[in-house]
């Protein structure tokens, strides 16, 4: 259908006629829908049909009701300290309210209503009624939730009153304020109105999508929040959403399903519209819904490739907004804007918060930001609390909504007890730069008000609300200013909630990925009682899995999905570079304390020298645990698609050892050299060095295990407190061995490196290694910055010997 012709009168225009050069005249939200509705729809992006009100309707309207001068008065009193916010803002609405509309624009605002009806084939659509003010969503800007919008508007009259109230909340307390905050002049701005139609998504769902990681700025996942009902309960805030992540890369690849991420919220309420007439119900969620994830994979991965054409078609990050039409099930994109926080950061420049003490844990949600601060708990409850606010105390509240901004500002930190990543507290809580962490559930009954707290997003994805002045340090990073080396430099990761915050560093790839940390991090079950739990003897220990595995028929596929997902995760802020994701090496201990794990592991006299690493993966004892780490590797590689995920077996005692773990693993559909696959052995065993010919023929490349091969070199066990001065990787014994290994691997023919601590605690053990012509060297993220440039001298050294 090819666009209807722009008309005479400016007063209103279809969005099909509509651009990002029309802001001036319909705002930057407007705008945004008029280019999705031209330039988007061929990508194949659904956008509702609908309409603007221009700035001329606006300037239209205050001038024929002659209230300019009456506005311009009441905003120099306001500035003069002779009036307060509320009472002129008050005035200002009233003002408006009181008008009425233009003939000439009640009969445009009609006829496009009309014409909308005729075009969706529907008598009296509902429809959206949005605000959008000629100075939003710029890029220094986002006037997040500044005006106001009226759901499920129904009828001619009805959608006059709305435009009417849309008008008056040019001036809310909220948007007065944050036009003051920016200097922007208040009769300047006009306001445009969206009318777009209503999408049933109070019978299915709707949510947010951002084209980056919101918290760290990663540039290749988008990011997606998803609630049952209207979007504006996860827009606000109000619930805790669903959230998934989709690794944008391999999203054109049509065989890999990338989706890295994907946790289930409580979402504890939905908005749905009223049974008769217009307006909207705020109601409680079912429990079987709360628990139901509220969109299909399928859905997921269309959502993140309609981000990618948003993203490309603006060449920038962009916020959106999507909505699921229940009655059809339809996914449309309903907003489009700017994301303003995270595109505005150096791509070089972070500060690296650590804590250097620790407090009792009173919180846990989402982490927003990277940062620590601390200060006196103010627990405010109720928005007509806001003036007990004390400045530089950390806000703990419920939700926050746009009249909350002026004390956000003002806090040290952010604790709400809803919403997610996406909400209002988050937005602008990135927007300020203050650290927040949102959806804590209890955090207002938990926390007193007055108490001395801690706000720690310094972990990752889960932030912390600690007891008292924890102490911490900062330190200030720019990665432009690292040196280069011939040494490949990766970086060792654990958890996969925190990978995203370190794609900065310029690494050669993911050195080590433990999977027993994604285990104990993500799943917590012991793999062998997800396969056999009529042999779980705890009732205790029963109940808690089966609340982790809830949702799924099969309990196996839990630790299968979660664990892919976590090795996707901690592959993908260097793809393609590989990520060595090291096989499970718990001992018996620490697989016993995993719930389940008591009835599966027997009691070691010394679990650091027993049955671990590859003696277990072919052992009857645990060959149906490794079978599901090998089917979650094969599907991080061949479903998600990160063929650079690298397998590395530990703790390998014999060559005879070797050859059954590849057969276990061949077994089970990763055989060394199909799809790419290359298997790597860690060299930590003084066995490994002195065969080390032998374990060649069998590996792709070796990764030196500092720790235990000190270990087992020395004869000092490295848990021993008595021990501790003597255990040294510096040691000549230790250092006698690793020059060994490395000129066996590389007489063989196969890369070797080192993913031990040894090179991120010891600089002078970095240099040792560079000497020694070690081909890379994996460290740990915090201590990357300061140890680059100690193996870039020690290159120059050498090269100058």
């Amino acid at each position: 259908m090819s666009a209807p012709a722009r008309p005479e009168t400016e007063l209103v225009l279809p969005f099909d006629v509509v651009g990002i050069e029309d802001v001036p005249r319909v705002g930057g939200k407007n705008a945004s829908l008029g280019e999705l509705t031209q330039h988007l729809r061929a990508a194949g992006v659904a956008v509702p049909e609908g309409f603007a009100t221009t700035a001329d309707a606006y300037r239209l309207f205050i001038g024929e009701n002659s209230i300019r001068d009456s506005m311009a008065a009441l905003v120099d009193a306001y500035r003069s300290g002779q009036t307060g916010l509320r009472d002129t803002g008050a005035a200002l609405r009233e003002l408006i309210l009181s008008g009425t509309f233009p003939e000439t624009l009640t009969t445009a605002i009609t006829a496009a209503y009309r014409d909308l009806a005729t075009r969706v084939g529907r008598d009296r659509p509902a429809v959206a009624v949005r605000s959008s003010a000629t100075a939003e969503d710029l890029p220094e800007a986002s006037f997040a939730g500044q005006q106001e919008t009226y759901l499920n508007v129904t009828g001619e009259r009805e959608l006059l009153d709305a435009c009417r109230r849309c008008y008056a909340s040019l001036f809310t307390d909220r948007a007065i304020m944050y036009r003051e905050l920016r200097g922007i002049d208040h009769l300047d701005v006009a306001l445009s109105i969206g009318v777009q139609r209503m999408v049933r998504s109070d019978l299915a769902g709707s949510g947010v999508i951002f084209s980056l990681d919101t918290e760290s700025g990663f540039p290749r996942v988008v990011e997606i929040s998803a609630a049952w009902g209207l979007g504006e309960t996860v827009v606000q805030g109000s619930v805790n959403p669903d959230r998934y992540e989709v690794f944008s890369p391999l999203l054109s690849d049509a065989t890999a399903r990338p989706i890295i991420g994907k946790a289930v919220g409580e979402k504890e309420r939905k908005l749905v519209f009223a049974r008769s007439g217009s307006g909207t119900l705020l109601l409680d969620t079912p429990g079987a819904e709360q628990e139901r994830f509220v969109l299909e994979d399928d859905e997921v991965l269309t959502l993140a490739r309609w981000a990618l054409a948003v993203q490309e078609h603006y060449g920038r990050p962009m916020d959106m907004e999507w909505a699921k039409d229940g009655q059809t099930g339809e996914l449309f994109m309903v907003q489009a804007r700017p994301e303003t926080v995270q595109a505005q950061r150096s791509s070089s420049a972070f500060s690296i918060h650590r804590l250097t003490g620790s407090g009792p844990v009173l919180a846990r949600g989402a982490a927003i930001g990277e940062a620590i601060a601390s200060g006196e708990a103010c627990v405010i409850a109720d928005a007509s609390d806001i003036g007990s606010f004390r400045d530089g105390a950390v806000l703990v509240t419920t939700m926050t909504d746009p009249d909350w901004v002026p004390i956000m500002k003002r806090a040290a930190g952010i604790v709400t007890d809803h919403g997610g990543p996406t909400s209002h507290a988050a937005i602008v809580s990135r927007e300020l730069g203050v650290p927040a962490v949102v959806g804590t559930v209890h955090g207002t009954t938990a926390i007193a008000d007055g108490e001395p707290i801690t706000v720690s997003c310094a972990q990752g994805a889960e932030g912390l609300v600690l007891g008292g002045l924890v102490p911490f340090e900062v330190e200030e990073a720019d990665v432009g200013e690292l040196p280069e080396t011939r040494t490949r430099i990766m970086v060792n990761l654990a958890d996969p909630s925190a990978a995203f915050r370190w794609w900065r560093l310029p690494a050669a790839g993911v050195g080590l990925a433990r999977m027993e940390f994604i285990i104990s991090n993500l799943i917590r079950v012991h793999p062998m009682a997800l396969v056999h739990p009529e042999r779980l003897a705890d009732a205790a220990d029963a109940r808690a899995i089966a609340e982790l595995t809830r949702g799924y028929a099969d309990p196996t596929e839990y630790f299968v999905d979660r664990l892919a997902t976590g090795i996707a995760k901690i592959a993908s802020p260097y793809y393609p570079a590989p990520a060595i994701v090291r096989l499970s090496d718990f001992k018996t201990n620490e697989y016993a304390s995993l719930l389940g794990g008591a009835n599966f592991e027997e009691a070691e006299e010394n679990p650091m020298l027993g049955f671990r690493g590859a003696s277990r993966y072919h052992d009857e004892r645990y060959r149906e645990g490794f079978a599901l780490e090998c089917r979650a590797l094969k599907k991080a590689r061949e479903e998600l698609g990160f063929a650079n995920v690298v397998v590395m077996v530990p703790f390998c005692r014999t060559p005879a050892e070797a050859d059954a773990v590849l057969a276990a693993m061949a077994e089970h559909g990763l055989a060394r050299g199909e799809n790419g696959l290359k298997v790597y052995m860690m060299c930590e065993i003084p066995s490994n060095v002195v065969l080390a010919e032998k374990f060649a023929a069998r590996f792709d490349g070796f990764s030196i295990g500092s720790n235990d091969l000190t270990q087992l070199v020395l004869g000092v066990d490295r848990d021993s407190a008595m021990l501790a001065a003597l255990f040294d990787e510096r040691d000549e014994a230790v250092t006698t061995v690793i020059s060994e290994a490395i000129s066996k691997a590389h007489a063989a023919g196969i890369p070797i490196g080192i993913c031990g601590q040894g090179p991120s605690n010891h600089p002078d053990f970095a240099e040792f290694l560079v000497g020694e012509g070690i081909d890379s060297i994996s460290l740990n993220p915090d201590s990357f910055l300061r140890t680059v440039p100690i193996i870039a001298a020690a290159e120059a050294r050498r090269d100058s010997e």
